[in-house]
Parts: C-alpha cells; structure tokens; sequence
C-alpha cells in the first residue's frame, strides 16, 4: 500500500469475490460442506460446527445457520437454470409432466426439505424448508409449479396423507399415484422379516469362528492348513457384514448364498485333501 497515495478507492478481485456469495467471508466450498453434513449426513449445527472447526475453519452455530439458509437458497436458485427448455422437451416428447413429491427431515422436530422433482427428464424443480408438513402448506410449493401452465399427467409421491390432500385439493383431475419402489417395500415388509430372521439365524451358527481364529493365533507353527483356514476366515467375517437394499436385494438370501459357496469351497478342499492322503 501506497501511503502518499490520497485515493481510497478499494479494488476487489472479480475471481476472488466469485469464491464466494456477497456479504459473506466463507467460500461457496463451505457452504457446500454444510449442505452436504446437513441433508447427506443429517448432522445437527453443533455437530456441523464442531466438525468444520476440526478442519480448521472457525465458524460458530449461529454462522452455520447462516450458511445453510444460503445453501437452501443456492438450491432454489438453480431451478431456474435452464429450466424452460428442458420442461417443453419432455412435453414434446411425452405430452406432458410427471411430478414427484418427497420430503427430507434431518431431525425430528426440525424443518423438513420437500423436493418437487420432474420423474421423465430428473429436474428439480423446487426445493423448499417448510417447518409444517401440512397439506396447507405444501399447497403453497406445488400451485406455482401448476401455475407455469405445461400440462401435468401425474403426481407420484410415498404416500404421505397430506401430500395426497395437497394434491387432491389443488389438482383432483390429475391421476395420483403411490411410489412403485415404496409400495413394493410395504408389500415385502413379511418377506424382510423372514429374510432378517435368516440371515441372523446364520450369523448365530457362524458364532464359532472366533474359537477356530484363537486356535490358529495361539499355535507357535503357521502351516498350510492354518493359512487356508485363516483365508475362510476372513470370508466368513466378510459375508457376516452383507448388506442389501430391501426389497429387491435380501441381504438374509445374499449371506445364504454366500456362506453356501464357502461351505462348497471348503467340502471341495477337503475332498482332495483326503485323495492326496497316503
């Protein structure tokens, strides 16, 4: 800085001020981070904050409440991006829209994110924090969509009584539909339950490996076998922590199936093992 200087004109970096929104010392990266522990990792602001300060980056609750109210409106604002164009493509394809409704509530309590999302082409098209989840109020995120004027073929939603009422009330001639994938899940609820008996049912006959891995670690010689054995080991913990993604995929059938292939693998080892004995 020039001291003789008597301008005090400030000048700003455009790249530099791009980093970030007006009125606003934290980088667009932040507020991302916030977005993402909020929605994604459903953390609270004390955590959130507790978690940022860790990296290094000072921020107190009240600032992370800040943020995430931009975070918010950064959502609402990308919407508009292209959205025309978009939305009179799928009309011209398939002679109108699909509208999906789906609420996100990190906390209970707390306000819950409702998503509007275009199913044929994918776009959202509002994202709002309402603090109620009644019908009333989800009337006011939905008429603006109707009120664009593209023609709407169907609403689909996970059942939600007061969606379905918003619906109703706003649109009683546009067909409503149930969630294929949450119909699916209330209809399997019997056949999940049979799978999560199975699978612990195969978990609690697994129990005796830890007996079989003290043996093999107590033992002053590592041979062979025990190196195999180990190896089976290992699989057999593996297959204990299987998952799935009922309905569609049991994770009970997948440690079944899994565990049957290493008992299979194991018969088959020591079947040559007796061939090869003297």
């Amino acid at each position: 800085m020039n001291d003789s200087c008597s301008n005090n004109t400030v000048y700003r970096s455009a790249e530099a001020e791009q980093l970030s929104m007006k009125h606003i010392t934290y980088g667009m990266d932040v507020i991302a981070r916030i977005g993402h522990l909020r929605f994604k990792e459903h953390k609270t602001r004390s955590e959130i904050a507790t978690i940022l300060t860790e990296m290094q980056v000072k921020i107190s609750e009240r600032q992370v409440q800040k943020l995430y109210e931009r975070y918010a409106l950064l959502l609402r604002s990308n919407v508009e991006e292209n959205l025309k164009d978009t939305l009179e493509e799928v009309v011209k394809q398939s002679g109108g829209l699909i509208l999906s409704i789906d609420g996100v509530q990190p906390e209970k309590g707390n306000e819950t994110l409702y998503v509007i999302r275009e199913v044929l082409s994918g776009t959202i098209l509002a994202a709002q924090n309402l603090k109620s989840s009644a019908s009333q109020e989800l009337m006011g995120i939905i008429q603006p969509i109707i009120d664009w004027g593209y023609p709407i073929q169907g609403f689909v939603s996970d059942g939600q009584q007061s969606i379905r009422l918003a619906i109703e009330k706003i649109a009683p001639d546009i067909p409503y539909q149930y969630c294929q994938f949450h119909y699916f899940k209330d209809i399997a609820k019997p056949l999940v339950e049979k799978d999560r008996k199975l699978k612990t049912n195969i978990k609690k006959k697994l129990r005796g490996i830890r007996e079989i891995e003290r043996k093999i670690e107590d033992s002053s010689s590592e041979t062979f076998e025990e190196e195999i054995a180990s190896d089976y080991i290992a699989a057999i913990r593996s297959v204990l922590l299987e998952d799935g993604k009922p309905p569609f995929e049991l994770p009970g059938t997948r440690v079944f199936e899994r565990t049957k292939a290493i008992k299979d693998s194991i018969e088959k080892c020591l079947d040559k093992k007796g061939d090869s004995s003297p």
